[in-house]
């Protein structure tokens, strides 16, 4: 069968969806994009506000594979594209209501008071600890304080994990969450010893590890991205539609919708269903029950997103770095803090600074059923003491996502293996976006192109 004549039909205008939707457009495919919102981005949301430059979901990306410059480059946003300021390589973690450096070098990791002497003797066993059990049913917590100790998880992971995933490490499965911290122990037995062997490979496939790749944003922030995306596919993308059910016939699929409070229905040989676990759940669930339990066992937490705007000459401490992470053992408010204005330029006027705060995620869901006035106003008194702060924000924006990141706990493999077994059983049927195969920015491009050649693979075995 020509490509042109294979209709797709892809669900969901957030980048997953959007950069599948690009590359089969590119290769000549029949393709309709149905989003639900009237905008494209999904979670990559920005707005320009009273001098300030909010960005409500990512606030940066990862140039972690090539293939994000080569989209970035066809799509014209070459000159749009920015990287973040020397500055933003130090990143601070809170500790006894004192920020600390992380240290980023061995002589650094020596000096730091933010490990105990102890820790830092303890690091020098790893090497020589054994492979641990299946990592899909182990979570990040055990993997790191059987690795490393207790101290390393309590004052990096923890933090850190709070920071990508909004999420708990006592939950999350390391296999799945973080595949390539696990590889390390799985293919040369060891942590330290597979960060050495692995930039080798890393060399050679032209990949760049999440610790080395450049931060990337846009001028006018990240919606810049899918925007732009948005603008090559052109009227192919349909807004205002929200699918209901996709349904099996024997010429392919109906894909059941509403749009301006009208009930569409449009046939189609492939779907790609690109939105979130949570809401394909509804759409697939009638035909497949298996498929809606694992779908809807996804979790995402809900996560708030607090932008503030201070006078800089209200600002005790040096704006020297991207940020900082709190660990659960802080019992703080909040997550951590974004110095937005810091990290890329324009955020901000020159006399005032910007900050992203986030508050909630798996560590403390609870909080966002709090009175919002008040919680917000504890988050902000918080964060003044942290950065020796005199007056009040003046400027406050807050989004709350109620289901924001899918966390990749214990046992996720299990949902896993049951997506790729529905994709068999439903030919012509793909599900994808950052609940399969990694949440950042990078892993979804990535996948995008690898889903792009199983549709492709696809085509061709019908011909």
């Amino acid at each position: 069968m020509k490509k042109n004549s294979m209709k797709i039909i892809t669900l969901g205008a957030g980048i997953s969806g959007l950069s599948t939707a690009y590359w089969l457009n590119k290769d000549g495919f029949d393709i309709t994009v149905l989003e639900s919102k009237n905008e494209p981005g999904g979670s990559m949301e920005t707005r320009h506000e009273e001098g300030f430059l909010v960005d409500y979901g990512p606030n940066s990306g990862l140039e972690t594979v090539p293939l994000i410059r080569q989209i970035v480059d066809e799509i014209g946003l070459r000159e749009e594209m920015i990287y973040a300021n020397d500055k933003s390589d130090k990143r601070y973690i809170l500790k006894n209501d004192k920020l600390y450096a992380l240290p980023m070098s061995p002589m650094a990791f020596l000096k730091t008071k933010l490990f105990s002497s102890r820790a830092k003797l303890r690091l020098l066993a790893e090497p020589f600890i054994g492979k641990s059990k299946d990592g899909y049913y182990q979570s990040i917590s055990e993997f790191v304080q059987r690795r490393l100790g207790r101290e390393f998880l309590d004052y990096a992971i923890n933090p850190f994990v709070a920071g990508v995933f909004a999420g708990d490490p006592s939950n999350l499965s390391v296999k799945s969450a973080f595949p390539k911290l696990y590889r390390l122990e799985e293919l040369y037995g060891g942590l330290i010893k597979g960060m050495i062997k692995g930039a080798r490979e890393r060399k050679q496939s032209s990949e760049q590890s999440k610790q080395s790749a450049k931060m990337f944003s846009f001028k006018t922030g990240m919606q810049a991205f899918p925007n732009a995306i948005a603008e090559k596919i052109g009227d192919k993308i349909k807004y205002g539609c929200d699918v209901q059910q996709v349904v099996k016939d024997r010429n392919g699929y109906k894909v059941l919708y509403t749009h301006n409070n009208n009930t569409c229905e449009a046939s189609t040989d492939i779907v790609l269903c690109a939105i979130p676990a949570y809401k394909a759940a509804s759409i697939f669930g009638e035909n497949d029950g298996e498929l809606f339990k694992h779908l809807n066992e996804v979790y995402y937490p809900p996560v708030k997103v607090l932008y503030l705007g201070f006078k800089k000459e209200k600002i005790g401490r040096a704006l020297d770095g991207f940020g900082f992470l709190i660990p659960e053992k802080e019992n703080k408010k909040f997550l951590g803090a974004i110095w937005s204005s810091v990290i890329f330029p324009k955020r901000a006027s020159d006399d005032t600074a910007a900050f992203t705060l986030f508050v909630g995620g798996a560590r403390s869901p609870e909080l966002l059923n709090c009175e919002n006035e008040k919680l917000v106003h504890m988050v902000i008194e918080e964060f003044k003491s942290i950065m020796d702060i005199h007056d009040d924000p003046i400027f406050v924006k807050e989004k709350t996502w109620s289901k924001a990141i899918p966390q990749y706990t214990l046992g996720y493999i299990e949902h896993e293996r049951y997506f790729e077994k529905f994709e068999t059983m439903n030919q012509g049927l793909f599900l994808t976006g950052n609940y399969r195969g990694g949440i950042s920015i990078g892993d979804c491009i990535k996948n995008s192109e690898m889903t792009y050649k199983k549709i492709t693979a696809y085509t061709e075995s019908l011909a």
